[in-house]
């Protein structure tokens, strides 16, 4: 067989079920090749929300997924969600043609792309080598948590090359850490009085450790954005960390005399730039990536080791349980719990009442995506989750646009829950492209566009200092209609009366996605922005 079908063949039989992508002339013998033996591939719109569905994929699944894209303009067009991919260690491959003539139209280079965001660039370099070099990309993917570009010439695709043998999907080993350092962070926590744990995406999975060894030693639990819901349920779960942190939530952190971050980098979002870390507070940072310790900010211990086997090993050396900070009240931790006042003016409806009213009537099996923008906050703090799967927050390189393309991949990762995508208009305007990707594969989800016609994080953050805002600030646009031509049900919002359309269609047979435009009140900042500013 050629080379680009062995390659194909190579990639699904080390574990690559699902493929994203565009096709054109340079990928199609290698798509094809993947859906033969036994890939599923979802054919997007652009290939920038084909990589950002690969990553969700990757994300909620817990699998590896490829892209696969054209040489040279699809791998352009892909690279704001393969540098979102990349930044987030998602382990995923981009499997992408390539001409290596410098003068033809499709030249370019193809390794500076991938190293300029942070992916690995490997190459197909021979019929010889093609399919070791394949089951290393996806090794490489699998065991470093590395998003791959996997360049395959067109010279080298036609070549003729032996049938693979069909390997085992890789697998990542669970890293030990040093019993010295499992002895210091044992010791730590038995002396903390008010021990914070703030779990990142390198907890997901480990939520059983972490909550028998915080029982233990009374610690309170928090998380990172990327794993919000890891603690639902638990009582003493304080919930997201950071900028979209409670005034309690942020109170309680503040006042920890121990702050253990496990596989979570304590970075300026999770730590308010350092301002929920207190003076005489030991920082702790548990990861199996030795990299990460200490990345961000300055600790006192850094533990490298596997989340899960860390906090057991701890637990069993810990000792008789500790009161520590389950001593206190934990209050109105929850955003929607927090009393406001409801700006709502009969045209447009408050961002914080849509939100609570949402979640009031959204099914608990959810899985949640939400874009970047000033909205951003509402839906992430008040929309409940079932569990760390059931939130998708592509937001490491806070570019606009990703979270359609998001609610996607986390869907087909996710097909018993409902898919909810949370999108401001410059976000669902910028992917509109991606609601035929919806319609097209029978997506039973619900699109919620906070409405406010601007740029809202550029009009707060320069609208007080007197700047023209011409430049982010639009005319209204009838998103409804817009869903309606794609084919969704729509609904325009804006009051809580209006969602009376979205109670009908959760309760109908869903048979089409449903679109809401929701016309938000848009005079303030949210909560956060002033926050997210501050590392510009």
């Amino acid at each position: 067989m050629n080379v680009a079908v062995a390659v194909g063949r190579a990639l699904t039989g080390a574990g690559v079920r699902q493929v994203f992508g565009v096709v054109g002339s340079g990928n199609f013998h290698l798509t094809n090749a993947m859906v033969a033996a036994g890939a599923r591939f979802v054919a997007a719109r652009h290939e920038g929300g084909a990589a950002t569905m690969a990553d969700a994929y990757s994300r909620i699944s817990g699998t590896v997924a490829a892209l696969s894209v054209h040489q040279g303009c699809g791998l352009t067009n892909a690279m704001t969600g393969i540098a979102e991919a990349a930044k987030s260690r998602t382990p995923m491959v981009v499997v992408a043609a390539e001409v290596t003539e410098p003068r033809s139209n499709f030249y370019v280079d193809q390794d500076a792309l991938a190293r300029s965001v942070g992916a690995v660039p490997v190459r197909i370099t021979s019929a010889e080598t093609a399919v070791a070099e394949a089951l290393g990309a996806v090794a490489t993917a699998v065991r470093e948590r590395r998003t791959v570009l996997l360049n395959v010439p067109l010279s080298v695709q036609a070549l003729e090359t032996a049938a693979p043998v069909v390997e085992p999907p890789p697998s990542r080993n669970a890293v030990v850490p040093e019993a010295a350092e499992v002895a210091v962070l044992t010791d730590l926590l038995r002396r903390a009085e008010r021990p914070v744990f703030v779990a990142g995406r390198g907890s997901r999975g480990g939520r059983q450790a972490l909550e028998a060894l915080a029982e233990r030693c009374g610690a309170l639990l928090a998380t990172s954005a990327v794993a919000h819901g890891l603690f639902r349920d638990n009582p003493w779960d304080l919930g997201i960390s950071g900028g979209f942190a409670s005034p309690r939530t942020a109170e309680l952190i503040r006042d920890a005399d121990l702050i253990v971050g496990w596989g979570c980098a304590l970075n300026m979002w999770t730590m308010r730039h350092g301002q929920l870390i207190g003076p005489d507070a030991t920082v702790v940072q548990v990861d199996d990536d030795a990299s990460a310790l200490g990345a961000h900010r300055n600790i006192q211990l850094g533990v490298t080791g596997d989340v899960e086997l860390t906090a057991t090993l701890v637990l069993e050396a810990f000792g008789d349980q500790h009161v520590g900070y389950r001593n206190t009240e934990l209050g109105s931790v929850r955003w929607r719990d927090v009393a406001f006042d409801d700006e709502s003016t009969g045209e447009r409806i408050d961002p914080r009442t849509l939100s609570i009213a949402l979640d009031d009537l959204l099914p608990a099996e959810r899985v949640i995506a939400v874009d970047s923008g000033n909205f951003m906050g509402y839906p992430s703090t008040c929309l409940s989750v079932p569990d760390e799967n059931g939130f998708c927050f592509t937001q490491a390189f806070q570019s606009i646009g990703l979270g359609l393309a998001t609610a996607i991949g986390a869907a087909l990762a996710q097909p018993d829950r409902l898919p909810v995508a949370v999108l401001g208009d410059g976000g669902a305007l910028m992917s509109a492209a991606e609601l035929d990707t919806v319609r097209r594969l029978g997506l039973p989800m619900l699109v919620v566009v906070y409405n406010d016609d601007a740029y809202g994080a550029e009009v707060h953050h320069f609208g007080p200092g007197g700047h023209p805002l011409e430049t982010v600030t639009f005319p209204p646009t009838d998103i409804a209609a817009i869903g309606r031509g794609y084919g969704f049900e729509a609904a325009t919002v804006r009051g809580v009366g209006d969602l009376e359309a979205v109670a009908d269609w959760l309760n109908g047979p869903r048979a089409a996605p449903m679109l809401v435009d929701a016309k938000v009140v848009a005079e303030h900042p949210s909560w956060w922005l002033e926050e997210a500013f501050r590392g510009h």
